[in-house]
This record gives C-alpha cells, structure tokens and sequence, in this order.
C-alpha cells in the first residue's frame, strides 16, 4: 500500500489543467490547432484532427503507466479503450471521468484480458500504443494494420552516477536516499528503475564505503516501501545472486550488502562483463575511473537508457549521460516521477495521437 499511495500521489498530483495545456501547446502549436487551423508563416495551413481509435495497452510494472497516454489520447478527442491492469486503477479512473462528463462514458473504456484469446482486434485501432517487453512489443505490433500508428515503450533500464566531488558525507546524506527510493519501488522493474549506479574513484569517501551506505539506505527505503509478494522461483534468482556475490567476495572480489530477509541485494564491483541482473530491489554498483568507463560498460552491454540519474552537472558526465541515449538526465530521487510534459522513452505525448490535414485551399 506504502507504493500504492506513492505513485497515486505522484501520478494524479501532476495532472492539472495548466500542465494538459502546456504539453498540448508545446507539441502542437496551440490548442487552438485541435479545433481550427495552425498556421506558420511560409508553411501551408495544417490542423489536428484525432487519430480515431486508440488502445493503450499496459504493463504489469509501474502502477497507472497506462492512464497518461489515454489521458493525452482523449484530450485529441479519441475514442480510447485502455488494457487494464488486474488492479483495475484505470478503469475506476475512467469510470470518475464519466460521473463528471458524460461524454467519457462511451469515448474511455478499459477492460481485462490476456493474451490473444478474448482480447482485442488490435486490427482495428488506428492507434496503439504499448508498454512491455520487446518481443511483447513485436507481437501486438504485428497485429495492426499497416497504417496504423503504433507507440511501443519496450524494456529499458535506468543508471545513476555519482561524481568524485559528491562523494563526500554531507553530499551522500543528501544523495542516497533518493538513490534508494529510484532503487525499490515498483520492485526494480519499472524502466525508470535504478539497475545500475557507478561512483567515480578518487572522492573522499571511496566506493565501497559509499556502497555501504547506500546498502543502509535500501534498508530503510525498503521499510517505508516494502516489498510485494514475490514468486518463489525470482526470490530464488535473488538469493542466488547475493549467494553468488559473496562466494566473491570471501576470495576477495567485491562485495555484497544485504538484510537478512534478502529484502534487497546490493552487488558492489560486480564482473564487469556481467550485465546487471534486473531482479527486484537488486542493484548493481560499479567504481569507474571516470564516465568512460560508464560508457564502455553499457556499451558492452547494449543497455537501452530509459532515465540516467547524476549527482553532479559536470560538462563530462552530462555528455557522457546524453551520449547513452537516455531519454531523461535527472537527479538522484527524480527518476521515478518523469513529468507530464516530459516525453515518456523520448515520444511526445499528444502528438502520437494525432493526424494533421494541411489546408491548400
């Protein structure tokens, strides 16, 4: 419930009037463009009109991940039928739409369904826009026809680094609790998830020692947040890994800082040529002479960066955090709360929901 009530809060405090407008503007020209023309001087007169039929399709991961693109999707006045999760959060969303509007009653439906049978002609949207795992993602896209637009947001991690100069007690006390927090919630499953945080060599206090204190603060961030039910075969995989980690370390390789319920597993300098595990509340530290060191790492790793969390703006890590290809460079403790006007996996929010009839009479 702790996480419930975090993300509720994070999700409907961000939607207001003020922001759905100034999203709008900043991608289409003007609200007025959904309801008349747009015109640029030396460009042909072009307005907005709704795609048509759009379905959202959610994920299992982060709670009510489904209910900005069909917030945007009904504000270009489409038809939207959303995926529900089994929490049914967005079908209770739409169902308050309705009590207030009546419109909303017969243009926002959600409902439950897996797999391919008993579910949706996904053929029969002009729209679809889908959260889940790559080989998900190819599936459904494969079931739409070819004019269709199709918005995929597919797996993707999201790494933090913590430069030299903030490696100092007042900096970590500051740092590392938010740190924790983009850690543990949605069970490290999320895309704006912390999976891996490198900490620069040659700071005041040293990696490892920097380890350790973050391993307090996934304790306690872990007691303010605590864990979902877990299947037994990944509370294996978690297990394993912390088992693993420590055989390493008593030959003197790394170390691993953990609770003794294995609530969460911190994995300090693990093999490099390991990619991270991407289990709940398992992260992943890694010392680095500098951010090219970062870089080679997810190189190697062909990470796709959703988020890249920094502690400092030095002009060498934000090129490095950029160079990536993170859709967001943010700070420790923002990773998990994107913006409505930011652009979710680098797609704008409304214009995927649109098409545009430009004007030549």
């Amino acid at each position: 419930m702790p996480v419930i009530e975090y993300a509720l809060d994070r999700l409907f405090g961000s939607v207001t009037q003020a922001a759905l407008e100034v999203t709008i503007a900043s991608e289409l020209g003007s609200l007025e463009t959904l309801d008349g023309f747009a015109h640029t001087p030396g460009r042909p007169r072009a307005w907005a009109q709704p795609l048509g039929r759009v379905c959202v399709i959610s994920s299992r991961t982060t709670v009510g991940v489904a209910i900005l693109p069909a917030i945007f999707a009904l504000c270009a006045k489409n038809s939207v039928l959303v995926k529900d999760r089994e929490d049914r959060l967005v079908s209770a969303f739409f169902k308050t739409l309705a009590e207030e509007l009546d419109y909303f009653e017969s243009a926002a439906r959600a409902e439950i369904w897996s797999g391919e049978r008993g579910g949706q002609n996904l053929a029969a949207f002009d729209g679809v826009a889908a959260f889940g795992r790559d080989d998900t993602l190819i599936a459904i896209r494969a079931g739409l026809h070819a004019n269709a637009r199709f918005v995929g947001y597919g797996g993707r991690a999201s790494a933090g680094y913590i430069a030299r100069e903030d490696c100092t007690a007042l900096s970590l006390k500051n740092l590392l609790p938010g740190a924790a927090r983009d850690a543990v919630l949605y069970e490290s499953e999320g895309c704006l998830s912390l999976h891996v945080l490198f900490v620069e060599d040659g700071g005041e206090t040293a990696p490892h020692d920097v380890a350790g204190e973050l391993g307090k603060a996934l304790g306690f961030a872990s007691v303010e947040f605590p864990p979902g039910r877990r299947d037994a075969a990944v509370s294996a995989a978690v297990g394993n890994a912390r088992n693993l980690a420590a055989f390493r370390a008593a030959a003197g390789n790394g170390a691993v800082f953990w609770d003794e319920a294995c609530t969460y597993a911190l994995l300090f300098d693990p093999p490099r040529n390991e990619a991270p595990a991407f289990l709940p509340r398992l992260l992943a530290l890694l010392p680095v002479c500098g951010p090219g060191d970062a870089a080679a790492y997810l190189q190697t790793h062909a990470l796709p960066l959703e988020g890249f969390a920094l502690s400092s703006p030095r002009a060498d890590i934000v090129a490095m955090a950029t160079d990536t290809g993170a859709a967001r460079v943010v700070r420790f403790g923002d990773l998990q709360h994107p913006p409505i006007a930011g652009r979710h996996g680098g797609r704008p929010r409304i214009a995927e929901f649109v098409r545009w009839v430009q004007a030549e009479v």
